[in-house]
């Protein structure tokens, strides 16, 4: 990791949970859709500390364990660790985005710096 991994950075993206999900077993599919989204957040933030938020957690969660949603659009922000015992300077946090079901064409959103 070089330095640009020390900038503040913010993401906005849809994650395809169907693809990833494609052959688990029913009662670990929403614990695995969670994994997928912290692997995704840690290859495109370059943190190995990941923290995912609670309403995203909840719209993962809300059909229950194996009806998991198809798509879901994730919000990655890259933050300043404030805590002096910290292993890493940065950590990331993702949260959810609300959009509309029949929404085509919604591209991924990169700002520096926020």
């Amino acid at each position: 990791m070089g330095r640009e991994s020390h900038v503040p950075k913010t993401i906005e993206t849809t994650i395809n949970l169907h693809k990833k999900l494609k052959g688990v077993s029913a009662l670990k599919r929403a614990p695995r859709a969670i994994k997928a989204i912290r692997v995704l957040s840690r290859q495109l933030m370059g943190t190995s500390d990941v923290r995912v938020d609670t309403n995203l957690n909840k719209e993962v969660w809300s059909k229950g364990v194996n009806h998991v949603p198809f798509k879901v659009r994730i919000k990655m922000s890259r933050k300043v660790n404030e805590d002096e015992d910290a292993k890493e300077p940065m950590y990331t946090y993702v949260s959810f985005v609300e959009f509309p079901k029949r929404h085509h064409g919604k591209k991924t959103e990169v700002t520096e710096g926020s």
